[in-house]
């Protein structure tokens, strides 16, 4: 379906670096990784996209937590956004996992908005939406039954402007202070594998 030159990666050692986030790897999901990992090391190369250079490395941080927050968002989320988005994560691979979820991707900075369009572009994801600006400046009315943010910044700022537009849920992969969610209730943290003492919160609207 994809032609790459020369892969960082192939399919079945993607596959295997998953395993630990992703028991089970759907079909062609490896293969689309394969393409989104190598578009990222080349762009990399020339834009600061993300400090994890190893294409391993990028399986397993990246790739791998994001779609562990795929395999716990709710089976009811018809719509996501993914704040600060950054190079995609984890919006892109939560979009690949669950086709069926119209997931926006909310990023200012110009360069990685328009990485984002490219990997949209060449992946031919029909159920994704770069939106290159801060989340703050969508439409009022535009909501979301899920928002994911991931390695923000200015978490509080992040949380509050999250927070208005998520009618269901918001997955954080980090920490948060309970405090700064008025109106939702934080669940239990999730442990993410691979030993980076690392989780994944979730918290529900209440």
């Amino acid at each position: 379906m994809f032609h790459v030159e020369q892969s960082a990666l192939s399919e079945s050692q993607i596959s295997a670096l998953l395993t630990p986030y992703l028991p089970e790897v759907p079909d062609g999901i490896a293969a689309q990784l394969s393409v989104y990992l190598d578009l990222l090391l080349k762009w990399n190369a020339r834009t600061n996209l993300t400090a994890i250079r190893e294409p391993e490395e990028i399986v397993r941080r990246h790739f791998g937590e994001s779609l562990f927050c795929g395999l716990h968002v709710g089976s009811q989320t018809a719509t996501l956004l993914d704040l600060g988005s950054g190079a995609g994560f984890p919006g892109l691979p939560i979009a690949l996992l669950r086709p069926e979820i119209a997931v926006t991707l909310a990023e200012s900075q110009n360069k990685k908005a328009t990485f984002l369009r490219e990997v949209v572009r060449t992946l031919q994801l029909g159920n994704v939406e770069v939106w290159a600006g801060r989340a703050e400046a969508l439409p009022a009315e535009r909501q979301f039954d899920t928002v994911t943010l991931r390695a923000v910044d200015n978490m509080a700022a992040a949380l509050a402007a999250a927070a208005p537009r998520a009618v269901r849920e918001m997955f954080v992969l980090g920490s948060i202070p309970p405090e700064l969610l008025p109106g939702f209730a934080l669940q239990q943290p999730i442990p993410i594998p691979g030993g980076q003492a690392s989780s994944l919160f979730r918290a529900i609207r209440g």
